[in-house]
This record gives structure tokens, sequence and C-alpha cells, in this order.
């Protein structure tokens, strides 16, 4: 028998998947666990006048740096905002295959230069380098991974950093009530989130499920204790780490 306490709920701190084949949804099958979806934090958009008081004329770039679809989705809201007519031969550099998909929702795809990542942000440093004469935009939000202006200003390139998009902490007032026998992070600011909501929070009998290094050093500062964690090279992802640890906890329960 294991000593973990057994595991009836869980909530995990992002929307729910829209795929019907969600790991979560094989997790809640195969275990009979009951898993909630919230999201802790959510995006909002900078306005066309917060982003212009930040020096920014669109017609100055030449292409334009993609890091996620939030990235894609604001950029096209200012440039119709600031009424920016985005011409034909703009250059787009996508971190993934799944941002440029995504790009066209608002670009036809065959008449576009566009140019993909493999996965990490680094992975665009040979097609920058290709293109280093550009006049490089990179819309992000006010929390950008420091890889990103690290390898820019790497390659020497001119680039210009602009916040389209923010990440603000979700109101959780409802759920000051409600006890998860898991509650499960992927970012920093998912936990501080946590403890803006609930200040008091007292971890107790809570096991606290984290993703990533970052996630885990800020729940670490505010004193959590970390139960599960993810990625490992055995459980490379959160539901894979969530599963061994229910495995374990409901063994014979």
């Amino acid at each position: 028998m294991s000593n973990y306490l057994k595991v009836k709920t869980i909530l995990v701190s992002q929307p729910e998947p829209k795929v019907e084949n969600s790991p979560y949804f094989e997790l809640q099958q195969k275990h009979k666990v009951k898993v909630d979806f919230r999201s802790f934090i959510h995006v909002e958009g900078v306005s066309a006048k917060d982003v212009r008081a930040q020096k920014i004329d669109l017609g100055n770039f030449t292409a334009i740096i993609l890091t996620s679809k939030n990235a894609v989705d604001h950029f096209f809201r200012v440039a119709e905002e600031m009424r920016y007519k985005v011409p034909e031969d703009l250059k787009y550099f996508c971190q993934s295959e799944a941002i440029a998909f995504y790009l066209q929702k608002y670009v036809v795809y065959r008449k576009r230069k566009i140019y993909v990542g493999q996965k990490d942000f680094v992975d665009l440093s040979p097609l920058i380098k290709k293109y280093k004469d550009e006049k490089f935009l990179l819309p992000a939000s006010d929390q950008l991974n420091f890889d990103v202006p690290q390898t820019l200003n790497d390659l020497k390139v001119d680039w210009t950093q602009a916040t389209f998009y923010k990440t603000v902490m979700s109101d959780l007032s409802d759920l000051a009530d409600v006890y998860y026998d898991v509650l499960a992070f992927f970012s920093p600011t998912g936990i501080k989130s946590l403890f803006k909501n609930f200040p008091d929070f007292k971890q107790n009998n809570t096991r606290i499920a984290v993703f990533g290094s970052t996630t885990q050093k800020e729940a670490l500062e505010h004193g959590l204790r970390i139960d599960i964690l993810a990625p490992t090279p055995e459980t490379p992802s959160m539901t894979m780490a969530l599963e061994k640890y229910i495995a374990e906890a409901n063994k014979g329960k």
C-alpha cells in the first residue's frame, strides 16, 4: 500500500482542451477521477493607442516575429485598430508549425513569405540570420521568455519589441470554498494568481503538480510542497505525471 492519499478530484489551471480525446479525458475514464479546468490567468489586448505610446509605427517594419498564437491575433488586431494595411511582402517568422498554420486565419498562405522554426525560439536563428537586413518587429506579451531577446541580440539584427497583449490574473473568488486533491500549474503566473486570489492559501493535503522549472521555482518561493513534477524523462507531460502519481496513490483503495 502506498502512503499517498487517494486522489478523487483535480483542478487544471488551464482552459479545457477543445479536443475530444484529450489525455485528461482518458485520465478521468481510467482512474475514475474528476478533472475540472479553470484558467488562473488570461490574456488582455493592449490598445492601439498604448502600442503607439511605445513609439511603434507598423510601417517601419519589414518582418514580424511570431512566438505564439496570441501574438498572431494581437498583431492583426492592432494593425486593424491602427488602420494599417498589412503589405503583401511582409515576412513572417513563426516559432513553430502550429503558429504558421494559425497564421492562415489572417493571410493567404501561398502568397506570403513565411519562415518556420522547429520548436524552440533559438531554432529560428538560421532563418533570421539569412534575412539579417530586415527590420524585425516582435509583438509580444509583457512576460517574454528571456531566451528571445538574448537570441535576437546575439544575431545582431535590427529588432524592436512591443507589448501587444498582457497576461493578467483571473478572478477566482468563486473557488474559495472548493477543495481539490490536486492543483496543476503550468506557469509562474498561475502560482502568483493562486496567492493573489487566496493570500492565506494553506496547502495541507492538497497535492501540487507543476510543469516546468520556472513554475517549480515560483511554487517553492511561495512555500508550496511539490508532489508531482513534469517534465521528467519518465513523464514528459503533465498528464503522464498525474497518471503515475494517481496510479500509485489510488492503488488498492
